[in-house]
Parts: structure tokens; sequence; C-alpha cells
């Protein structure tokens, strides 16, 4: 038994390095600054950590080592015990408040993906009380296709950042929350089907706001509250209305931007880049470039050719 003296620790991913306190070696990769979640990319050696536990849910995910081989090894969760085989893909769910431990018997790379209980209430408020959502926990011996697809995606946004990186997580986070909410709570909350999408004048106002912030980084939860709606509803209300998502509708528009720039402004492309709420000039090249098939740099010098014609 674990002795008094020993208060169980108390993890926070909102704070910087918590999961140093509980495994041997940082993480190789870790998320910057995303709201209301926590990406951790692990490598780490045969270990076993103290009995803790965290203040947001977390779910972790198993991957393949060099070898194809799974990393087995024991889990404690919320009173119960069991030997996991943690193959590539499978997922351990561990509610926020639950107390924890777990050893690996052999070296081992796995991610976590830390959720702030906040998130779930918030995107489950039209269904379900909120006092009456509770995550159930899971040992890591079965695969979740669609939480390993997401963990795939946040792990590449964690990497490469850039434009759009804050809206995207954001949709992703909304969509893992309504996840978790339809397969992995206690109380499963019927989720109503809305169609016809979003009213015109709403459409407009959404449009209106993201055109005069195309400088800025646009948040999910930001567009949502125009149209008063929660951030779940919008995204599938503004797909119905448009035909692609928010984030697609904004690269959309920051590129338009950026080709009527280019057209008819003396901006350097680096301007540009800025202006229209891309990162720096490379970002704003590889999308433009997968778009008409040139570089903004390529435009400039067929106008400044066409000009010199004239």
């Amino acid at each position: 038994m674990r002795e008094s003296s020993q208060p169980v620790k108390l993890l926070d991913y909102c704070q910087e390095s918590a999961s140093d306190q509980i495994v041997p070696k940082p993480a190789a990769l870790k998320s910057m600054g995303w709201q209301g979640m926590h990406l951790e990319l692990h490598q780490q050696p045969t270990f076993a950590t103290d009995e803790h536990h965290h203040t947001m849910h977390v779910l972790a995910c198993g991957l393949m080592d060099s070898s194809n081989r799974n990393a087995p090894g024991m889990r404690s969760l919320d009173g119960k015990q069991s030997r996991e085989r943690r193959g590539a893909g499978d997922i351990a769910i561990i509610p926020a408040g639950a107390t924890h431990s777990c050893s690996w018997d052999t070296p081992a790379q796995f991610m976590v993906l830390a959720v702030e209980p906040t998130v779930l209430k918030q995107v489950g408020q039209d269904w379900v009380n909120p006092n009456q959502i509770e995550l159930l926990p899971r040992f890591m011996s079965e695969s979740d296709a669609f939480i390993q697809s997401l963990f795939s995606t946040l792990k590449r946004e964690a990497e490469i950042g850039g434009m759009g990186s804050h809206l995207l997580v954001d949709s992703l986070k909304t969509a893992l929350a309504v996840h978790l909410l339809r397969e992995y709570c206690a109380t499963r909350p019927k989720l109503s089907r809305y169609r016809g999408g979003l009213s015109q004048i709403t459409l407009a106002l959404v449009k209106d706001y993201i055109n005069d912030h195309l400088h800025q980084e646009l948040k999910l939860e930001s567009l949502a509250a125009i149209a008063q709606i929660s951030p779940y509803h919008f995204l599938r209300l503004f797909k119905q209305s448009m035909g692609i998502t928010p984030h697609q509708y904004i690269l959309q528009c920051r590129l338009n931007r950026a080709t009527h720039l280019l057209h008819h402004s003396e901006l350097s492309i680096v301007e540009i880049a800025i202006r229209t709420g891309f990162c720096d000039q490379s970002h704003l090249t590889r999308y433009f470039k997968r778009m008409t098939g040139a570089t903004p740099k390529q435009l400039l010098q067929s106008r400044s050719l066409s000009k010199t014609a004239l």
C-alpha cells in the first residue's frame, strides 16, 4: 500500500512539463498554446508511475515501436487493474480525478491527449445536463479508429502548426468531444439532427466577420458565438450552408485576398502573407501553389512582364 507520507500527485497539463513528474524522460513532442487541449508524444524506457490524478480527461494512444511489437504492461484505473496489450491504435481513457498508475514492461512509444472537462460540458450542453456528463474509464486493449486518426492529425499540427492551426485544432477538439459524449459517457446524449444550415442573416454576419479578421487567428468558438449556437452545431450548419468547413472557407478567403493583392497592390509577398493571415511567405506560397499551380513570385513576375510589354 502507498504510505500516507507520499501524497498522490496531481497532474495539470496546463502547467509546463506536468508529465515530467511521472515519466523518466521529457516528452519528445508537445503542443503549444492549444486552448482546452494538450498533446504529447512520448518515447520512454521501461518504467512504472506513482499513483496520480489528472485535472483533465486524458486519452493515451499506443504506437508501434521499430520492431513492430506491442508494449504490454499493467494499469490501475479508478480502483481496477488490468494487463493491457497496448498495440498500435489502442486507446486508454483516464477520466479527470480518477486514481491512476501504470507500468510498462518494455520501452514504449505512445501519445497522450489531455482535454479540459469543460470542453465536454460546453459541447454537450444542448443535449444533456452538464452535471450528468461522466466519462467512463477504458483500458488500453482495444482500438478506436476515429480517435487514432485524430491523434495522427493533431500530432502533425503540433509538428508543423502554421496558418489556421488554432481553428483546425478547435474543430478537432469539438469532434473529439462529440465522439466521447456518444461513445464513452455514462449518460449518452441524443444528438439532434439539424437541417437547412445557418440563416442567411447569420451566415452573412459570420462571413463578414471572417473577411474583416483574415489577418488574425480565427477561432471556432468566436464564430459559433456570432451564430449564438454551440461550436458543434455551428460546424454542421456552416457546412450545410457552404458545402465546406469553416477552416476550408477561411483558407479560400485568404487565398482570394492574397491573389487580389498580388494583382492590385505594390505590397511585397511577405506583407501580403501577414495581411491575409498566413504565418509567413512560405506558408502562403505552399497553399497558393496548391490552388493555382504557380507561386506568388511567379505571378508577380508574370504581372511585371505584362506591364513591360505594354
